[in-house]
Parts: C-alpha cells; sequence; structure tokens
C-alpha cells in the first residue's frame, strides 16, 4: 500500500508557517497545492475539517517533495499527519501518511470498482471506530479512523490516477 520515500533533500525555503513568524501566503496561481488535514475537535464537530493549504508548488514533484520537507520538520517524535496534494481545481491527486521524518504515498485505486471497495471497507471501519469510541476504547477508535482514513487516501481524482501511479513508480 506504501512506497518508500526519497531521501530527503535539504531546501533552501522554509515549509510552512513558522514557530512565532508570520505565515506567508502561498502563491494562488501555482497548481499544486500540498495540504494537511485540520483535525482539530471542533473542526470535526462543526463541518469545517476543511484541508489546510501548507504550501503550492508548479510540480507535482516540487509537491512531493515538498511534503517530505515537511515530514522532516515535525520531527520523529511528532504523531503521524495526513498529507495531500490537490490540484487547481481541488481534485485529490495524491495523499500519503507523514510521519519519523518521512511520507508513505498511498497507492491511488486504479478503477471505480476498486474504489467502490476502499470506500466500503473506509465506512467499516468508521463504523467500527464509532462503536470503539462508545465502548470507552479511544485509542483503538483512533487506530481505525486512521486506517479509514488512510484508505480515504488512495482515492484519487480518476483524472489523476493513472499519472499518480506513474509519478510514485518513478519515485520508488
Amino acid at each position: 500500500m506504501f512506497d518508500l520515500p526519497l531521501p530527503i533533500q535539504p531546501s533552501p525555503r522554509p515549509m510552512g508557517p513558522g514557530a512565532n513568524g508570520p505565515t506567508v501566503a502561498p502563491d494562488p496561481s501555482l497548481p499544486f497545492e500540498l495540504t494537511r488535514m485540520h483535525r482539530t475537535p471542533a473542526a470535526l464537530m462543526s463541518g469545517a475539517a476543511a484541508p489546510v493549504v501548507v504550501e503550492r508548488f508548479a510540480t507535482l514533484a516540487d509537491a512531493m517533495q515538498g511534503a517530505f520537507e515537511l515530514a522532516e520538520h515535525n520531527g520523529s517524535d511528532a504523531a503521524p499527519q495526513l498529507l495531500a496534494i490537490l490540484d487547481y481545481d481541488q481534485r485529490l491527486v495524491l495523499a500519503g501518511a507523514a510521519s519519523d521524518c518521512a511520507v508513505a504515498w498511498c497507492h491511488p485505486v486504479t478503477s471505480a470498482a476498486e474504489a467502490r471497495g476502499v470506500v466500503t471497507e473506509a465506512s467499516q471501519l468508521r463504523a467500527q471506530a464509532g462503536r470503539a469510541a462508545t465502548w470507552g476504547e479511544p485509542d483503538l477508535a483512533a487506530q481505525l479512523r486512521h486506517r479509514a482514513d488512510l484508505l480515504d487516501a488512495r482515492l484519487v481524482d480518476p483524472l489523476w490516477r493513472a499519472f499518480a501511479a506513474w509519478a510514485l513508480q518513478v519515485a520508488a
């Protein structure tokens, strides 16, 4: 399900918001945006859990490299976070989990039938997570939700499926 990450190359530009400095607005004319999930409880309950744009890039390769740099800046002790690369029309191009200074990209589904199966499995995992939370097992519920999110990360827009699979082969 995951590819091994490319070696992380140092970057002259800072990634994401600084510790105490202002956030630089990304250039809206660039076609690819690197996002991370906004998973605060308040955002989830309000339905405003839209992805947070970290930075925009001119190419998919640059966006993938930006994801590695973001993972490196998070450090090895940070909790895993889901990153997604969206195109100019907000279609999912590629997604993966960033942790331990690396990104594990999720392979995109190859067909509509496979996408339906992934949606079904993710829904079942979320139902199990709901039951686990009801039974007082918050850690198990979080693990199940994370697995469901990783499955959802495979639901690349049909326009980008073949290209994303090819990009992962080249990156490997």
